[in-house]
């Protein structure tokens, strides 16, 4: 066996199944109940706090690989460059904060509970750091097995029908992606992905290659219409599975459409860009309106997320720096903002357990600090200048704008009806007058729960001031990728002016 990395030392497997160690201790506890879950609690905690402690180190890029299926060309290869490191150290950063968020909150099977999550930390920093096609495949399809055990056992009342709805949905796309893989295999006689990446698909093979992946990434984004797995999925999931949901687990499709689609499938993805656009822009119009028209605090922030990840996939594929680097910064900041505030919206349904909207008002009066907090992170949603909210959707406006006017416009809409529906939703319930006792003796939060929002705060705060501490990351990686996408477009002879196809003059 081969292996070799950047430190001599394999950090990143020691990162990817250090969780799996400490879910082995856990269910290793013994005791009575509440002695089991309290060292489950604190086993959990400490073993994500030495996860995020070690991806610190990722700051300097890795490299790991060692002989797995060499008869097949399969290989067992680790590596972060600047588009994945950020997504690891997300990844290792909202865990420890959703143990915290949970430590009250769930009180049944704490110890099978605090092993789901552990177990979907090892899938989720192994999908991001894969450099080979199999092992992406094998951590991107276990993560649906802890998600759907977290929403199906402590889930709300249906939480068996949106487990289902969710597994089915994701599965069901991704067994095109299989078939896709298997297809690139025989061409190229690997599944390793920088050799795929510098591999030549014929033109025709793109196009049913790209329609394969899209049929997995768009269900996991989600892109309109396959998001309806995600409004049931959010209600029904505890808080901290909303949180991974949101934060982590919607990047992981559009991470499939840069890491494979666009540098794999550049004449697919050139030639089928306006599919992207016209189903980006339903999503960021038409989920802004069906966020208005929701009840539930959840929802709401579901269908807030679906038309924010719109802004996303319009950003990836416009191929310029621009849109990209805009779209890698608008997926960080919204896996910590739309974490933030299903984290919001669980500091109140703990106290009071409802999310109607109805149900609340006034808490400003009562709940000075739980009141700014979620100021700030409704002002991110909505892309305040000063957060990090603002400079993605910015940046993505001005990769847009390059491909067309008309196409910034309608892309600029999400902005508009995203302030809306935010505002509207935080009048709701900290601004006017208490008009139910229950509210009046309701408590503000707890130092736990506002050592949970400080790192969260910091961190928007610090991308909204100093974005390119952030881009320097990803700068060179993007830019290598839209110029493999114009070269790649140059020697087959397809015409690339910056602007879209469907538009050319």
């Amino acid at each position: 066996m081969n292996t070799a990395n950047a430190a001599g030392f394999p950090i990143l497997s020691l990162l990817t199944f250090l969780p799996l160690v400490g879910a082995v201790l856990i269910g290793f506890v013994r005791g009575d109940e509440a002695t089991v879950a309290s060292n489950a609690r604190w086993a959990a905690l400490w073993t994500t706090l030495a996860v995020f402690v070690i991806s610190l180190l990722l700051w300097v890029q890795f490299v790991e690989r060692a002989d797995w299926m060499p008869g097949y060309g399969i290989t067992y290869s680790m590596g972060v460059d600047g588009i994945s490191v950020l997504f690891v150290l997300l990844s290792t950063l909202l865990m420890p904060i959703c143990i915290l968020a949970s430590w009250d909150a769930i009180r049944i099977r704490v110890r099978e509970y605090m092993i789901a999550f552990l177990v979907l930390e090892t899938m989720m920093v192994g999908m991001f750091s894969a450099l080979d096609f199999v092992v992406f495949y094998v951590f991107f399809e276990g993560v649906l097995i802890p998600m759907y055990l977290i929403i199906g056992v402590w889930g709300g009342p249906r939480r068996v029908y949106a487990a289902l709805k969710f597994f089915l949905y994701t599965l069901a796309g991704s067994l095109l992606m299989l078939l896709a893989l298997l297809a690139m295999w025989y061409v190229a006689g690997t599944t390793d992905i920088p050799t795929l990446l510098h591999t030549s698909f014929p033109p025709a093979m793109q196009t049913w290659l790209f329609v394969a992946f899209l049929a997995s990434f768009a269900v996991k984004v989600p892109m309109w219409p396959v998001h309806t797995w995600l409004p049931d999925a959010h209600v029904e999931a505890p808080t901290a599975g909303s949180v991974i949901l949101a934060g982590v687990l919607l990047k992981m499709g559009a991470y499939g459409f840069l890491r494979f689609s666009v540098p794999m499938l550049p004449i697919a993805s050139q030639h089928l860009a306006p599919l992207i656009y016209a189903l980006s822009v339903i999503a960021v119009v038409y989920t802004a309106f069906v966020a208005f028209a929701q009840t539930d605090m959840k929802k709401l922030i579901a269908y807030s997320s679906v038309a924010h990840m719109g802004v996303v996939t319009i950003g990836i594929f416009t191929f310029n720096v621009q849109g990209i680097d805009g779209a890698l910064f608008q997926m960080l900041s919204h896996g910590i903002v739309s974490a933030a505030l299903f984290l919001c919206v669980g500091v109140v349904y703990d106290r009071m357990h409802t999310r109607d909207i109805a149900r609340y008002g006034g808490l400003g009066d009562r709940m000075p600090k739980y009141a700014l907090t979620f100021m700030l992170f409704t002002m991110a949603s909505i892309g305040l200048p000063g957060t990090s909210g603002f400079v993605g959707e910015f940046l993505v406006l001005v990769g847009a704008f390059k491909v067309s006017f008309w196409l910034s416009l309608l892309g600029s809409l999400g902005m508009i009806l995203g302030a809306v529906y935010a505002l509207w939703l935080y009048r709701r319930i900290i601004f006017g007058t208490i008009t139910r006792d229950d509210l009046r003796s309701i408590l503000d939060m707890s130092p736990r729960e506002i050592g949970v929002f400080v790192p969260l705060a910091l961190l928007t705060l610090w991308m909204g001031v100093y974005p390119s501490s952030f881009t320097v990351f990803f700068d060179a990686t993007v830019g290598a990728m839209v110029e493999h996408h114009q070269a790649a477009l140059a020697g087959a002879g397809v015409r690339f002016a910056g602007i879209a196809p469907w538009i050319a003059p």
